[in-house]
Formats: structure tokens, sequence, C-alpha cells
């Protein structure tokens, strides 16, 4: 009897092995269609990128950009809702088992202005301009549209693909959660990315805080002060509040996407910092003068000892008889990643395309934010930052800034990459 249950158990194993391999070879072979489905609808993608490029539409007034996006996914097959919160687009992917409601974002507007463009296709529409990378977070939010529903019978649960509206301005994320058909998708997870001037090819994740907490800050004094006292106080002030590391100077950004001290560095300069701008504004009427100016800080629990802080210096100074009141006007939510999602994220991503598919950043990027805050309060979410630059091509994906450039092949990186996890994270069961 124990050698026939030995026997049994051997041939149970072996068995059970063959299929598990089986598994893991189908699910290689579906990946690597993911990666020849990208390839083949590239040059389609790089397109439509450069038509959004052409037409860009600020905050508020996506109208056509939500045309041309809802058109596409309703080609593909999808389900369109539109009108979400304005000018929102939700395009929904059902696939053929019960599983997880997993959703991606792609922001829509662009900005106002007429910074330099060194493209060929440059805006046509004056005074605006995508010179933050969101007609390439359109193309590729269409990208997995079409990639995953053309391997729908791979895909358990449902996929929203959510193209939100007004980010530039803080306010579209924060309309379209309280839209009703957001209250429908009962989503498990949200995803989303921008491209910024990481080296092409490159994707970043961090667990928690991505970027500082921003604030911006209002002092107000009688209109005894004069501007000049004002000025040479708030610079006493930035003096004694600057926490950086090793005498770094983490408000210069580009430095954050520098190899040796950047992000990608356990030991980076870009981490446990405050600093308050060097701009800051004074105004002054007939009865105060105010002081505005925006601080950045890495941890979330000194937030609420900044304002004292501020306080106690000006409490020692000599204008303290001047001083009138300190607070907050501005306070917008910082991206805040689930640890367990980007934990899965990056095994996944890493099983499927190698080490170097992606990255881990250890600081926290100041001036830059993003109001998917409020899907990842509704829902766990990852956000992630796609390489967009690209030396040898003189292409500086450094966003916000003159002659904004993107390497188009982030496009393609992006589609096959995101693809590839939800299609997994579809699959993981609830």
């Amino acid at each position: 009897m124990k050698i026939i249950q030995t026997k049994s158990f051997i041939l149970l194993s072996v068995l059970l092995s063959a299929t598990l391999i089986g598994c893991r070879l189908i699910n290689k072979n579906v990946h690597q269609k993911i990666e020849n489905d990208t390839d083949k609808i590239f040059d389609k993608l790089v397109k439509i990128r450069r038509d959004f490029h052409q037409y860009p539409e600020p905050a508020g007034n996506e109208k056509r950009t939500s045309k041309v996006i809802a058109n596409y996914l309703t080609n593909l097959g999808l389900e369109v809702k539109t009108g979400i919160a304005g000018n929102g687009v939700v395009g929904i992917l059902r696939g053929g088992k019960e599983g997880k409601n997993i959703a991606w974002r792609a922001d829509m507007d662009a900005l106002p202005n007429d910074l330099p463009d060194v493209v060929p296709f440059k805006s046509k529409n004056k005074g605006v301009q995508h010179g933050c990378g969101h007609d390439v977070h359109m193309a590729i939010g269409i990208g997995i549209a079409e990639v995953l529903s053309k391997n729908k019978e791979s895909v358990n649960g449902t996929i929203y693909f959510i193209f939100q509206p007004e980010e530039e301005t803080f306010i579209g994320a924060n309309n379209m959660v309280n839209s009703n058909l957001f209250s429908e998708m009962n989503m498990d997870e949200i995803y989303a990315l921008h491209v910024t001037a990481l080296p092409v090819g490159q994707i970043m994740v961090k667990p928690n805080e991505l970027f500082a907490y921003q604030k911006r800050i209002q002092i107000i004094f009688n209109s005894e002060l004069s501007k000049e006292d004002a000025e040479m106080l708030f610079n006493q002030v930035r003096n004694e509040t600057l926490r950086r590391k090793d005498g770094a100077k983490p408000w210069q950004i580009p430095k954050a996407f520098d190899s040796i001290v950047g992000l990608s560095n356990p030991n980076t300069v870009f981490k446990d910092y405050l600093f308050i701008e060097e701009n800051f504004a004074i105004e002054k009427d007939n009865n105060q003068l105010v002081i505005k100016a925006y601080a950045y800080e890495t941890s979330k629990s000194n937030v609420p000892n900044m304002l004292p802080e501020i306080e106690q210096i000006i409490s020692k100074s000599e204008y303290k008889d001047k001083f009138i009141s300190i607070s907050f006007i501005q306070e917008n939510p910082t991206v805040l990643n689930d640890i367990h999602l980007t934990k899965n994220a990056n095994n996944i991503l890493t099983n499927i395309y190698g080490n170097k598919s992606i990255k881990m950043s250890y600081g926290q990027i100041p001036y830059f934010n993003d109001d998917f805050y409020y899907f990842q309060q509704k829902a766990p979410g990852v956000y992630f930052l796609l390489g967009g630059s690209n030396p040898e091509k003189k292409i500086n994906a450094m966003n916000h800034a003159p002659n904004f450039g993107v390497d188009e092949e982030c496009i393609r990186v992006g589609v096959k990459s995101f693809s590839s996890l939800i299609l997994e994270r579809t699959n993981s069961g609830k």
C-alpha cells in the first residue's frame, strides 16, 4: 500500500509540475503576443499622439480630444461613456470571466502657454500646448485598450479606461470620482503614469508618497512692515526652516533624474527635505502686507509643524509686533501609492520584461503633483513615472519646461508594459 501511494504521489507531482510549467508557458506566450500587438499598432499610436499635440485643448475645453478618444474606443468594440465630469470619457472592456474591476487612467488637458516647441507637428491652437506629456498619456491609454481588446479572451473581470479632463487645474479627478458612473464601477485597483525626464525605456515607481507635500503659505503683517523688511525677514525664514541632505539642493529638479544623486539612488538627495521656494510674492495694500510662497516637505508627520516653526522664527524677530497671522491657503493632496500593489507591479514587470524594466524611486519629487490621488482615495492604486528623455536625440522630457520633448519610443514601452500588468492583475483573483 505504501509503495503504491508513493508511486501515485510521484505521478501526481509530475503531472502537477507539467501543468504548472504549461501555465507559465501560456502566460509567456500571451505577453509575447502583447508585445507583438503593440509593435503592430505603434506607428498608428505615434500618429494619434501627434494629432493630439497639434490640437491641444486646455482644462475644461477638451471637446475635440474627447470626441477623438470616444470614436477610437467605440471602433475597438468597447462600451463607451462620454460627458463624465465635463469632457471625461470612459471605455469599458468586459472579460469573458468574472474577476477584478481594474482601471487605467490617462489625463487629457494641455497647458496654456507658448513655450518653445522643437517638434515639426507644433500646436495649431495659439496659446495652448501639450508641454506636460498628456498627449503621450492618451496615446498609451488607447494603445492599452486596443492591445487588451485583441486579447480579450485572456481578460478576467472588467477593465475601465478612464480619460480624465482638467488635471492641470487639479479638479478633474475629484469631479470624476463624484460622478454617478464612478460609483457604479466598484473598482478594485487603479493605475496611471506620467512621462518625465527619465531615460526612455525606464519605468520608475515608489510605494507611498511619490511627490513631496506641496503647501502654499500665507503670512500677514500690518502695513507698517515695508516690502524691503518683509523680504529680509522671509529670507531668514527660508534659511532657518531649510532641511536637506548633505548640503544638497533638492529644488534643482533636473538632478532628480540624475543617475548618481537622483531618485534611483538609495542615498538620493531627494529625500528628507523641507524648503520654501526662492520665488515668493509680497503684496501690500493700505492695511496689510501679505507674503505668499510654496513650501515642499517630504514627511507627512512634519507638515503640522511647518506653520508653528515659522511663527516662532517671526516671534523672535524685531518685526514680531507687526505680525498678524499665518496659514496654508493651498494644500493639494499628494499621490500615495499602495504598498502591496506597488510591490506586485514591480514583481510582475520584472518577471515579464526583465530586471531593467522597472526601477524603484527612493526619494520624492518637488514641484510636480497629480490629482490622481482622488482616485486613490476610492481604490488602491499605483502611479508610475515613464522615461521620455533621450540625450542622444537631444530630447529632454522635463515637464512644463521650454523645448519639452518626448522620445516616442516610450509609447511602445508604456503600452506593452502596462497591458501586461493589467492583464496579470485581472487574473490575480479577488
